[in-house]
């Protein structure tokens, strides 16, 4: 078996001992080398640049893309020559070999002059420590650049520097596997059984936002629609266990046509009702499948032939054409696993964002902070549209493709978190991988080898803390008439609360398949509106600022119909206390009115103003009719005419609720709009 070794090289006096915060720089550019490694066409496999940053195989040993390799083995001396952003007192040089440890033969430290000074000198010896320490004095020696020669002739195979670290320090530069804090030691993870799994395969697990039905692709099985050996999609519903014992999976269940045919079907994510399904390849209309993306859509007769998600320059350059991808929550974002001319491996991640016409940018690489030289896989987006898992290759890990966690740190999808690996007790020594979360957060599914009924099964763990995504809310209902509540066709949109062009999220309402249903995370407050042509949009408030967990909302909304007679009643037409200067955010609630009134020119409205009992009467009935005065000007000031509006002020006197607490009162302060005429 083929080993690695990482050296570190110690330069150390008696004043190690002061206690200093220990600062580590890892090589930040290639100065020269002496040759250097091939991989793919498309990549940067095996090449000097593989040594920069920290080391993306270390602890583990073995060949990696992501380290430097000289392009011939077993050839005469080899030399990588890197340097570090700052130039700093050197106590420690850290060099890490993926294979074969043992072939370097010198170190040289290059001070801020560009003078040499020979750190580290030995024959080539084959050894199997991890780390190797030489210890010298201090000679206050500043630098900020490393030389590091190897006699690869005298260990035979191939030779390998994963990274090149210094420190300011003699304490041991720590090289071991990022793992997210607060990891548990030991973590159950569940084989889901007999009713999912299989002595076939069974992965790419999607399981459906509210958790109740479980989503996966299975091989290998004799009742799958083409032949044994293609895959197709299968699904189990979680069933209430007798009194006293835990829910269990039903058996699965084929989906049958058009979903599957004689190809291979695989299922790669939903949309947050349900109703939308996104599949691996293009069907084509004679049956066959072409490279791809689809989604399906479910219809009270079942779910309807999948079409293509049209994506501009979506060509994959792998040598297999494998493409794996994810869905964000809000269906305006995938995130795909493939390898285009720009990619540093195997696979990638890249993000296309969903254009108003309903077709796809061209994919964007999403940086190197997450991709290597190695393979990226299986990504998935949780509910929160911010926390990404997916399986790689080239960072740290415990086995042929561990999972990592990493989070969005701005809206370009490009900017992420230090991917951390979810411990060894997730990750085993063989590929794990298509980890998946419903909205709540409780549990995860994943697809893993180790400990199957036959090749790869479907299991399920407990979420810890620190790699739960953030805590969202799942909100859904129907929207109705408020006259004779009956369910009407409608679109739901949710933004920030006083916040125009903030749109978080956009469904359809479709009474004959269900409920409205969306994910929005928690620590916010949101504007939730309702609209449908002949309706008043319906708009409320909902308040999720204090929000720290899962929570599982029903929300009716009722649209209010255009025609004379009609009162609606606008509560975020606010004002400050005791004031009437329109607080932030009113003016998105009056825009409407401006939109109504323009769309029906003939239209007059009867603007009434009410107050809370804080205070003199005579004074709020003069702040009620100032408001509305207010309010009247705004309609003006966008083109409504004056004589189009009249006004009411009632002050105090027509309450709807109590003046008992702040809550009653703030309902009180409202603003409502009569349709006198049309």
């Amino acid at each position: 078996m083929r080993t690695s070794i990482l050296f570190v090289i110690l330069l150390t006096t008696a004043c190690s001992l002061r206690g200093l915060a220990q600062t580590v720089q890892w090589a930040s550019r290639v100065i020269g080398v002496s040759s250097e490694g091939k991989g793919d066409a498309y990549g940067q496999q095996f090449r000097a640049v593989q040594a920069l940053g920290r080391p993306n195989k270390l602890p583990a040993l073995g060949v990696s893309p992501c380290a430097w390799s000289p392009l011939y083995p077993d050839g005469s001396e080899e030399w990588l020559h890197v340097g570090f952003e700052k130039a700093m007192h050197i106590r420690q040089v850290v060099v890490g070999e993926s294979v074969n440890p043992g072939a370097v033969v010198r170190v040289i430290v290059y001070d801020e002059k560009g003078g040499e000074h020979i750190v580290y000198t030995a024959s080539p010896e084959a050894r199997a420590e991890g780390v190797l320490r030489i210890m010298v004095k201090d000679t206050g020696l500043v630098g900020n650049a490393v030389k590091i020669t190897l006699g690869t002739a005298a260990i035979k195979g191939p030779n390998q520097i994963d990274a090149v670290g210094i420190s300011d320090s003699p304490k041991p530069v720590p090289v071991e596997v990022l793992v997210s804090k607060g990891t548990p030691k030991e973590i159950e993870k569940e084989n889901l059984g007999k009713t999912i799994n299989t002595s076939g395969q069974e992965v790419a697990p999607v399981i459906s936002p509210d958790g109740r039905t479980l989503y996966f692709t299975r091989n290998f099985h004799k009742e799958n629609a083409g032949s044994p050996d293609k895959q197709d999609v299968w699904y189990s519903s979680l069933q209430a266990g007798a009194p006293g014992e835990p829910p269990s999976w039903s058996e699965a269940i084929n989906m049958g046509s058009p979903i599957n045919n004689a190809g291979d079907n695989a299922i790669s994510g939903m949309s947050p009702d349900g109703r939308i399904i996104y599949l691996i390849n293009v069907y084509r209309p004679d049956g066959g499948l072409g490279y791809g993306i689809s989604k399906a859509q479910k219809t009270k007769a079942g779910w309807a032939m999948p079409i293509e998600c049209k994506m501009s320059d979506n060509r994959n350059l792998h040598k297999e054409n494998q493409l794996e991808f994810t869905v964000a929550p809000d269906g305006k974002v995938i995130v795909l696993a493939m390898q285009k001319k720009d990619a540093l491996g195997d696979r990638d991640l890249y993000v296309s964002f969903r254009r108003d016409d309903f077709t796809w940018t061209e994919p964007k690489h999403m940086g190197a902070v997450i991709n290597s030289a190695d393979f990226e896989s299986s990504p998935f987006i949780a509910a929160d549209g911010r926390t990404v898992y997916y399986t790689s290759g080239g960072h740290p890990g415990f086995g042929n493709g561990d999972i990592f966690v990493t989070r969005r740190q701005d809206d370009s999808w490009t900017v992420w978190s230090e991917p951390e690996n979810l411990g060894p007790a997730i990750n085993t020594a063989e590929w794990d991988g298509y980890f998946t979360i419903p909205a709540s957060g409780d549990y995860a599914y994943l697809s893993s080898r180790a400990n199957s009924l036959g090749e790869d099964d479907i299991f399920r763990l407990k979420l810890f803390p620190s790699i739960k995504p953030d805590p969202v809310a799942i909100i859904s209902g129907q929207v109705l008439d408020a006259q004779s509540r009956k369910p009407v066709p409608s679109e739901v949109v949710s933004g920030l609360f006083r916040e125009k062009d903030k749109e978080i999220s956009r469904v359809d309402y479709d009474p004959e398949t269900g409920e409205y249903k969306m994910i929005l995370p928690t620590q916010k407050t949101y504007n939730l509106t309702a609209t449908k042509e002949g309706y008043f949009p319906a708009t409320e408030v909902l308040d999720l600022s204090k929000d720290k967990r899962f929570r599982d909302i029903k929300r009716n909304l009722y649209l209010i119909p255009i025609q004379p007679g009609q009162k609606i009643v606008m509560r975020e037409v606010l004002f400050e206390q005791g004031k009437f200067e329109l607080l932030t955010g009113a003016d998105t609630e009056l825009d409407k009115v401006v939109a109504m009134l323009t769309k029906y020119p003939a239209m007059e409205l009867l603007v009434e103003g009410h107050t809370d009992n804080q205070g003199e009467w005579e004074p709020n009935m003069k702040l009620s009719e100032d408001r509305v005065e207010v309010v009247k000007c705004y309609l003006e000031e966008k083109g409504i005419a004056y004589t189009r509006v009249q006004t009411k002020a009632w002050g105090p006197s027509k309450p709807i609720a109590s003046n008992e607490t702040e809550d009653k009162r703030k309902q009180n302060r409202r603003v409502e709009f009569t349709i006198l005429k049309m």
